[in-house]
């Protein structure tokens, strides 16, 4: 029930529809109920009439008392064609008046799952969205917003529809002589029994069935991102045997899904002839015992052959239930996702000149401490360097600016006031980030630099393109700035794709800069040329720069050293190098033969 009473969060804005639309189906099904007995009435007062036994039509037999026209003449016919014409064109136009409106309705409710699914998306920490793969989340977006909605614009829907038609059909039936239910009702436990048993097991076949498509999708989609990894390492067949199993399984689910629907379905028919054959040897009885007409024997057919069919269609729907319950269960347990990042409700206004403190902080991600006791200042204006070994903690001391990651222990302030009492949206507006790990988006070059202003004037990002050293390799290209560099900046070199995304941070114009080692694919000229520009153009904005070289953060006016999550050294780059620590190693290493060596990086820490 949990599942349906989240679907109805979403449904219940479209209820007066809901109901118009039932309104339509109900009317719809009492004309087609109202058929089998015009067809009825046909046979026993104008094809078959006998005056000497007159039929009792039952509801309906106000029509054939002279007023259309006497028994057994065209008149009456013709009268009665019409008004089986009229009938069944109101049940026409309704069913299409149904059909379009609850359509709608299921297509709203889909794209208003989509968008919220996609909102928590951006919402959600990296931390909580790691407990998901790509696949599953691809899947979630499309396979299951699909297939939710449908629960309530189609299968709900069926049901209520077979209910109403085998509820009045009984009804009729009954007037017609009780008799002609006895096989269906002797019928209906076996049914029965064999749908609870269907159901069960469909339920967790849904279930198998949706986690080997989000295999899939994940297989997938990881080799869409590493495609050049794979060549390069030749791994093609093992990717290839990779997603043979992944469609493999997806085959095989599926073909079991497909002998489960024949095995039952079987069954199901079986019933439904059982008891459509048996309803026929009674009615040719009674019509041959006198008790009810020739006409009835045609109704009664009828409404047993649609008592029967909608127990199918009931089957049916409830089939699919499970498959959309089991999409429905995915949904909610991802909208309702609790991030580990809380956004404060506070209107605070962002100063236009942050300062940032830290105090005491320490921060632990799973049982493992990232950062220990970290204290540092950083006033509007001061360019920062931060420095350490492979899984230092230097990203994550960036990220915790911003509360990309929120701090276990101590406090980060802004301007005295904690920054968790910033709004999300308030305190990420005073960062720019570069990182290490491009991504461009499947766009222009201008687009991609423009992404945080897209409206800003064309002299904007050419200057931020100087800057960042770029205006003369993006001039090279075919269409210039215009240039399509598809997803992930494909056809770039890493110091093409790292100098547009600093253009890009460029443009943001935040207060604060965030480099996190985002000049290692550049060589030491142009990184040089790039930081020098940055510091000369915007000279009053923070920098923080995260490296590996030291040559990155040589000018700055603080140094930081980390080293297992704790500072063990901080101070200008002369006091550092008289220290002849952990930081002077790493720059005799970088700097004795007067080239960078990344490599030596790990040596220096030994």
């Amino acid at each position: 029930m949990d599942i349906f009473r989240f679907g109805w969060k979403y449904w219940k804005k479209y209820l007066p529809l809901d109901i118009l639309v039932k309104l339509f189906s109900l009317i719809a099904i009492l004309c087609d109920l109202l058929l089998p007995l015009l067809s009825a009435g046909i046979i026993d007062y104008v094809i078959a009439y006998d005056p000497s036994s007159p039929v009792d039509e039952g509801f309906i037999q106000f029509l054939f008392d002279g007023r259309l026209g006497a028994p057994a003449s065209g008149e009456l016919f013709l009268h009665l064609v019409l008004l089986f014409a009229g009938v069944f064109l109101v049940r026409i136009v309704l069913l299409y008046a149904k059909n379009v409106t609850f359509q709608w309705c299921g297509v709203s409710m889909e794209c208003t799952l989509r968008a919220e699914t996609y909102a928590k998306l951006l919402e959600l920490d990296g931390e909580t969205l790691s407990r998901y793969n790509v696949g599953e989340l691809l899947t979630t977006m499309n396979r299951d917003t699909i297939s939710f909605k449908e629960l309530y614009s189609r299968m709900i829907l069926n049901i209520f529809d077979s209910v109403i038609v085998i509820v009045l059909s009984v009804v009729t039936l009954t007037m017609l002589d009780w008799r002609l239910l006895f096989l269906p009702v002797a019928v209906a436990p076996f049914f029965t029994v064999a749908l609870v048993r269907y159901l069960k097991q469909a339920k967790v076949l849904f279930k198998e069935i949706r986690e080997s498509y989000s295999a899939i999708n994940l297989t997938v989609q990881e080799n869409i991102d590493a495609v050049r990894i794979v060549r390069s390492f030749a791994g093609e067949e093992t990717e290839m045997h990779k997603f043979d199993r992944d469609n493999e399984r997806v085959y095989a689910l599926n073909k079991q899904e497909a002998r489960l629907s024949a095995k039952y379905n079987s069954i199901f028919t079986l019933c439904q002839q059982v008891g459509y054959v048996g309803t026929v040897c009674v009615a040719f009885a009674l019509v041959l015992s006198g008790s009810i007409a020739l006409g009835a024997l045609t109704a009664a057919t009828t409404y047993v052959t649609k008592i029967i069919s909608h127990i199918m269609q009931i089957s049916r729907s409830f089939y699919m239930m499970q498959n959309q319950l089991v999409s429905g269960a995915r949904l909610k347990k991802f909208l309702t996702e609790e991030g580990a990042i809380h956004d404060s409700r506070a209107l605070r206004t962002a100063p236009q000149r942050p300062h940032f403190r830290f105090e005491d902080v320490s921060l632990t991600l799973g049982e493992k401490p990232v950062l220990k006791h970290i204290t540092l200042d950083l006033p509007y204006g001061k360019k920062l360097g931060v420095m350490g070994g492979t899984g230092s903690g230097k990203s994550v001391l960036l990220k915790s600016l911003s509360r990309i990651y929120d701090v276990t222990a101590g406090d980060i302030t802004l301007d005295g006031t904690d920054i968790r009492e910033y709004s999300l949206e308030a305190l990420r507006s005073e960062f720019a980030y570069v990182f290490q790990d491009v991504f461009l988006f499947s766009n222009t070059v201008d687009a991609n630099i423009a992404f945080a202003h897209p409206d800003v004037p064309e002299e904007e990002v050419v200057r931020a393109t100087q800057i960042a050293q770029a205006d003369q390799f993006i001039g090279k290209l075919e269409a210039g700035y215009e240039t399509v560099v598809g997803e992930r900046g494909v056809g770039l070199s890493g110091g093409q794709k790292q100098r547009l995304s600093i253009a890009r941070a460029l443009i943001k114009g935040a207060p604060v800069l965030v480099l996190d080692d985002a000049s290692s694919a550049l060589d030491m000229a142009t990184e040089r040329r790039v930081l020098t520009s940055i510091k000369e153009h915007c000279p009053d904005s923070t920098l923080v720069i995260a490296a590996h070289r030291v040559s990155s953060v040589l000018d700055c006016d603080e140094i930081i050293y980390l080293r297992d999550g704790e500072i063990i050294e901080r101070g200008t780059a002369e006091e550092l190098i008289a220290k002849n620590g952990a930081f002077a190693a790493v720059y005799h290493l970088q700097t004795s033969d007067g080239q960078l060596d990344d490599s030596s990086y790990g040596r220096a820490e030994l």
